[in-house]
């Protein structure tokens, strides 16, 4: 009997840990914090995972009829009902129309300052120096003044070295949240006769995207679903200013496993479409200088909506935008990494007939899945074109409403 009870005690020990592991598996795959649409509940598109609804008051309750806009509640995630797995926080909002996007455009964007992309020895009478990189200079500090001058562009930057005459400059630096000062005295090249700062500076760059959708009611623009990183540092370059223009797509070049392909274009010789006005980590968002067709928006779908199975992406190949098939292969609402919210394969024949799946260039081409945009394509699996990752459309309408800073109209 003895043995029997010992045999059932540790059964149920092991049982018990296994629930615990499972209810914290769970729990850190779920976020803090959603956002539900006024008028409806949190579901989870989840089979073990059930919401207990109540109120502040501990009271159950009919959210879907009693919260409004601008509420706030708590839900009690339950596994299979019963065992509590989180509890997180629910906000009210209204429904979000955006018009899808598709269309590729062009970008020229110049930097808040000049990035630092490299470092150079210079040689010296007596012998290679690098005074950047000796008073602290580092890849990907931004040089915002020189002795209290702004410098913008590369040119700024040269000039001021030039005339220095040896020297000690002070440096205004911006490090990621940091700004401080450093001084350098640039040192004199003895082949090219002239000072020289020992550092590679970047104060432009352009490129080609796609456009992910637009806000109706405030004239917003969001494209990419990542930021325009430079191609040295990897850093976000800093957006001093910037404007969209028009692209026409020349050429294709299919990807292959261990192979990107690429959208070739070249900028139409007109007038900007849209100001840049926030280059961030899940994408580009500026004002449209352009009238939008608004008759074809839809919904924007919240995390929680997105489900594995069959979608559509829109893009522009051969200059035509068209809708191509493809499956939602995994959803993860509590990653850590803001544009790697799903994998993305194509199954469209005839875009992988022109493309060979996601190439560069595809960045920013929206999703849609049961008639609502949930999202854009970000990145392609190196090793595999067909696949790819893919951001939550609701990501980049928080950037919007949160990273605003005198820039952007909140959403309304």
């Amino acid at each position: 009997m003895r043995k029997a009870i010992r045999i059932i005690s540790f059964a149920l020990a092991f049982i018990t840990l296994i629930v615990m592991i499972l209810i914290f598996a769970l729990s850190s795959h779920i976020p803090e914090n959603f956002n539900v649409v006024e008028g409806q509940t949190l579901t989870l598109n989840d089979n073990f995972i059930q919401p207990s609804y109540q109120t502040v008051d501990n009271n159950v309750d009919d959210v879907s009829i009693t919260a409004k806009r601008g509420d706030n509640y708590t839900v009690d995630l339950k596994l299979l009902g019963l065992l509590p797995v989180k509890q997180v926080e629910v906000d009210v909002v209204e429904p979000i129309m955006v018009v899808p996007g598709g269309t590729p455009f062009g970008v020229k964007m110049f930097t808040d300052g000049v990035l630092v992309i490299g470092m150079d020895d210079i040689d010296t009478s007596e012998g290679n120096a690098n005074p950047a990189k000796t008073a602290g200079l580092r890849i990907g500090d931004v040089i915002e003044t020189i002795d209290g001058k702004k410098v913008s562009t590369n040119e700024d930057v040269a000039k001021i070295i030039s005339a220095c005459d040896g020297k000690e400059l002070v440096f205004d630096i911006r490090r990621k949240n940091l700004s401080f000062d450093i001084k350098i005295t640039p040192a004199k090249s003895v082949s090219e006769n002239r000072y020289k700062l020992g550092a590679w500076v970047r104060d432009s760059s352009a490129g080609i995207g796609t456009m992910t959708f637009y806000l109706p009611d405030s004239n917003i623009f969001a494209g990419l679903g990542h930021g325009i990183c430079d191609s040295d540092t990897g850093d976000i370059l800093p957006l001093m200013s910037g404007e969209i223009v028009p692209v026409e797509i020349n050429s294709i070049v299919k990807g292959a496993e261990g192979e990107p392909g690429e959208l070739r274009g070249s900028f139409k010789q007109s007038s900007e479409i849209g100001k840049l006005l926030m280059n961030t980590e899940t994408g580009i968002f500026g004002q449209m200088e352009t009238s939008i067709d608004t008759s074809k928006a839809i919904p924007m779908a919240m995390k929680q909506e997105v489900t594995e199975g069959p979608a559509q992406i829109i893009c522009t190949v051969n200059d035509q935008t068209c809708y191509y098939d493809v499956e939602i292969e995994k959803v993860y609402l509590n990653n850590s990494a803001p544009t790697r919210n799903m994998v993305v394969k194509i199954t469209d024949p005839e875009l992988l007939n022109l493309t060979g799946g996601i190439v560069q260039g595809m960045s920013g081409s929206p999703i849609i899945q049961n008639g609502k945009l949930i999202g854009a394509v970000t990145h392609v699996f190196i090793n595999d074109p067909t696949r790819g990752y893919g951001i939550f459309a609701e990501n980049m309408i928080n950037t919007i409403e949160t990273e605003n800073s005198n820039s952007l109209p909140l959403v309304s």
